[in-house]
């Protein structure tokens, strides 16, 4: 019987192939619990009035770390269960705010896809993700490279 969920295979993300997760909302109780969780009390995350009266975003912001997170989460489930093994790097960009109440959805782009020259049964795939709010707007941008399960060792 087939189970449903599992992560995509090596095999699976060649260059060029491009998927979108399914978006989700982020909170003004998912900011405060990764801010409180994190330390990250910087006031820009905790002060209403501070955002109001001095700083150019005027509602409650999200830090960037806390949409990487998301982000992130949103792949999990998409694609890397019992198939991910290793995150290896990335380069990241944040490029916009993201407020309590804004969805965000990941664009992925494989853009290298090898097979591993020490472990076979391994590829290392990267990917430009894209965090993309509901309007349109691209708030965050990143480059993960990872091994990835493969179905076989390629012989």
């Amino acid at each position: 019987m087939e189970t449903l969920g599992l992560g995509c295979y090596f095999e699976d993300l060649p260059v060029g192939r491009q998927f979108r997760t399914i978006g989700r909302t982020i909170t003004e109780t998912d900011i405060v619990n990764f801010v409180n969780t994190t330390g990250m009390t910087e006031v820009l995350f905790t002060n209403l009035e501070f955002l109001k009266s001095e700083s150019d975003i005027k509602e409650r912001v999200s830090p960037g770390a806390l949409v990487f997170c998301i982000a992130e989460g949103l792949l999990v489930h998409a694609t890397m269960q019992h198939t991910g093994f290793a995150f290896l790097h990335m380069e990241l960009n944040i490029e916009g705010p993201v407020i309590a109440g804004d969805t965000i959805h990941v664009e992925c782009e494989v853009i290298e896809s090898r097979r591993s020259k020490s472990r076979p049964n391994r590829g290392l795939v990267r990917t430009r993700n894209r965090v993309v709010k509901q309007d349109g707007s691209v708030v965050l941008t990143y480059t993960p490279l990872r091994m990835i399960k493969a179905r076989s060792d390629g012989k």
